[in-house]
């Protein structure tokens, strides 16, 4: 089967992320034209009325800069949850929406949790281990690419700085990982070599056979004629002066 069967552009490539962003950025309008804020709707640790926030508090933002960091990691990673994971995707947002902000509900600090960062990590984390687990090589160097520019976000599941949710940090980035090893999705087989495989036999590799025993490079010589009891015919043409065409042997 193509890769375009696993891998293919579609609308929710762009809707889906566009949604969210909108979504975030209408609250925090919202907050501005109502001169309040809606932190008392976050995540508030093993309080009943904070149970709220898990479904609630990604939406809610403290300032412009908070909600800037985490418009464009959304964006990006949503977009590239929708594309190469496509049949799993709303299921990896609403299971690691419940999963983060039930663990951020359970081993918090006594304040109110808000913002996006979460499911950034969510996705983060699931994106990476998937494409690792499926040993894909797009999938691979998808991971890769998470890491590279999202790599510096491991620092923030800890308690380095203050007034920065760790705990819902470790909760997405752990529930990215819980949903990416048992979470199945239609993913590409990997390509495998002939050597691969398990009934390989070396003796009759032809390149192989280019190789001495001490791994130097050899040419296969030509194998010789088995002349037989025939002898070898050589047909030839020529051209006499009168212009006749003769074949001789």
């Amino acid at each position: 089967m193509s890769e375009s069967k696993y891998f293919k552009f579609t609308n929710s490539v762009v809707v889906a992320p566009l949604v969210g962003v909108i979504l975030i950025w209408a609250v925090f309008w919202l907050e501005l034209q109502l001169h309040t804020n809606f932190n008392e709707f976050g995540v508030y640790p093993r309080t009943l009325k904070g149970l709220r926030g898990i479904f609630l508090s990604p939406f809610i933002h403290g300032s412009v800069e908070h909600l800037y960091n985490n418009t464009i990691p959304l964006a990006i990673l949503t977009a590239s949850l929708f594309y190469f994971y496509k049949d799993i995707a709303i299921r990896v947002l609403v299971y690691g929406l419940l999963f983060s902000g039930l663990f951020t509900w359970f081993v918090g600090r006594s304040s109110y949790h808000i913002g996006a960062s979460g499911m950034i990590y969510v996705l983060a984390s699931f994106i990476f281990f998937k494409g690792i687990f499926s040993k894909y090589y797009r999938l691979v160097a998808l991971s890769l690419v998470v890491v590279f520019i999202y790599g510096s976000l491991l620092w923030y599941v800890f308690p380095i700085e203050d007034g920065i949710s760790w705990e819902g940090h470790l909760g997405g980035f752990l529930a990215g990982l819980l949903l990416a090893f048992f979470m199945k999705a239609k993913t590409p087989s990997p390509k495998k070599f002939d050597w691969e495989h398990e009934d390989y036999n070396e003796e009759a590799d032809e390149f192989l056979k280019h190789f001495d025993e001490d791994g130097n490079f050899i040419e296969t010589k030509p194998e010789m004629m088995d002349q037989g009891d025939e002898a070898i015919r050589i047909a030839y043409h020529y051209k006499p002066e009168e212009g006749r065409d003769v074949t001789k042997d």
